[in-house]
């Protein structure tokens, strides 16, 4: 048996631009996606309590339920006539701007491709999963979401011509630098809306206004990608009013092109209120997940359940894709 573990991941500061040639600092979250590979007598796939034989082509059709990220991964790499059994959980909420699907991905990859014999290096690895995530799964996303269930930890990264999707042969590969050692705290916290949704949902529409050249977008997602450059440094100096200040802009920015909503407004002004030096989306917005920063987090946790968080994580640099062979199964 071949296990696989990936992280999610919450962006601090910087996002959405991975997907603009952009700059993000972005943790870890402690919740993974697990993943295992074993023989069996079919080609059997379990996610999250879904359950489905896979016998013929036409059952690698993306339907929209949570299969769909094993069924990419297996056409992605042709292993449609495989007998095993694979199984998939996480911890990491789906659909919450955490990048619990792509955490999937990433773990779903590293298996398949570890129960073959191989193992890319994690920038080629990165790099096919988010291959497989846009051209397979149909999920319009930036690099930020691979790169972390990758690599894991607490990261500046820089994503600077990649920014036309140009595919893994001729993409160049992004500028991963890990801030962990020199970051000893990391004083946030997540709240997830309880609200579901498909990132691609929030994203293609500003994706489309900016491939249009529209200059609201183009200006702000150059401000917020400066922004994060700051915040790197913000973090370095453990500046939190700082990157506060900070946070708050990305996400009056983004808020301002329609990136948001109101499940997401009510934390983050429930943060606010509460004394946050800086809240802003952690991922794509219209629900999933808000990151808040604060010099005792824990002190938010209460507002946040009373403006109706549904779940409170704490972000944590934690190791990127990890795979195994468990012995005697």
């Amino acid at each position: 048996m071949i296990k696989a573990t990936a992280p999610g991941r919450a962006g601090i500061i910087g996002n959405p631009t991975d997907m603009y040639g952009g700059t993000v600092v972005s943790c870890s979250t402690q919740e993974r996606a697990t993943v295992t590979v074993e023989p069996w007598d079919e080609l059997l796939v379990e996610v999250s309590g879904q359950r489905k034989v896979l016998k013929g082509r036409e059952e690698f059709d993306m339907t929209g339920d949570y299969l769909d990220v094993v069924r990419a991964v297996i056409d992605f790499l042709g292993m449609y006539d495989e007998k095993l059994h694979i199984t998939c959980t996480s911890d990491i909420p789906f659909r919450a701007g955490l990048s619990g699907s792509t955490a999937v991905i990433v773990a779903v990859l590293a298996a398949l491709l570890a129960y073959r014999g191989e193992l890319p290096h994690p920038y080629k690895l990165a790099e096919m999963a988010r291959h497989v995530e846009l051209y397979y799964v149909k999920v319009v996303c930036g690099y930020q979401d691979a790169y972390m269930c990758t690599f894991g930890g607490l990261n500046y990264m820089d994503f600077r011509d990649k920014e036309f999707y140009k595919g893994i042969r001729v993409e160049p590969y992004a500028t991963i630098e890990p801030l962990t050692p020199f970051v000893p705290e990391l004083p946030v916290i997540l709240a997830h809306t309880g609200v579901e949704r498909i990132s691609g949902s929030v994203h293609k529409p500003i994706r489309e206004r900016w491939l249009e050249g529209d200059p609201e977008v183009v200006q702000g997602y150059l401000r917020v990608a400066h922004l994060a450059r700051m915040g790197k440094k913000a973090l370095l100096e453990g500046d939190w009013e700082l990157l506060g200040e900070l946070m708050n802009e990305n996400h009056e920015i983004q808020r301002d092109l329609g990136g948001s909503g109101p499940a997401n407004e009510r934390l983050i002004e429930a943060a606010l209120d509460a004394g946050a030096l800086g809240a802003k989306l952690a991922g794509a917005g219209r629900g999933g997940t808000i990151i808040a920063l604060h010099p005792e987090p824990e002190e938010l946790i209460e507002p946040l359940k009373e403006a109706g968080a549904d779940r409170i994580l704490f972000p944590k640099p934690c190791p990127g894709v990890q795979v195994q062979e468990v012995e005697g199964s």
